[in-house]
């Protein structure tokens, strides 16, 4: 089993990809992980939000297998207490097998093709984040969430 994050869009702060690789780094000590930036769109100018949304999403769509468990980072989604999280993450993981794919979308969200593949969505809050700096905070919690797993002595409550 992996776990991929896949986000549209390159991250393009440092401070951003920093604490993105530094996350990264401490998760391969628990299960494999990776990172899959999908291109920004060029030529958009001309475009609806909902043109963008869908040429992002046949990307996104391209990106994931059958048997992928795909969740969406989405502001509809289910929010979680770090402990929740953690016990919904191990349930998954110890179900068997499949691959889960976590995605983050473009600005303007998913396309409606995106939401009938996905098999889930979680919110990482009721406040807006940049698409950028969700990448790391997701990241920081998905780690976080193996050490209370493990009890590891990062989360504090």
């Amino acid at each position: 089993m992996n776990i991929t994050l896949l986000t549209v869009g390159k991250t393009d702060r440092n401070w951003i990809w920093e604490g993105l690789q530094t996350y990264c780094a401490r998760l391969k000590h628990y299960m494999p992980f990776s990172v899959v930036e999908i291109p920004d769109l060029k030529n958009i100018s001309a475009l609806s939000k909902d043109q963008i949304k869908e040429k992002e999403g046949q990307l996104i769509l391209k990106n994931l297998k059958d048997a992928d468990e795909v969740i969406l980072l989405d502001e509809k989604g289910k929010e979680y207490t770090s402990k929740e999280w953690a016990l919904m993450l191990e349930k998954k993981i110890s179900s068997g097998g499949r691959n889960i794919v976590f995605v983050i979308g473009g600005p303007y969200g998913f396309s409606s093709q995106v939401y009938s593949r996905a098999n889930g969505m979680i919110s990482l809050s009721r406040m807006t984040f940049s698409h950028q700096m969700v990448r790391t905070i997701f990241t920081e919690q998905l780690y976080r969430a193996f050490t209370i797993m493990k009890g590891e002595p990062y989360h504090h409550e």
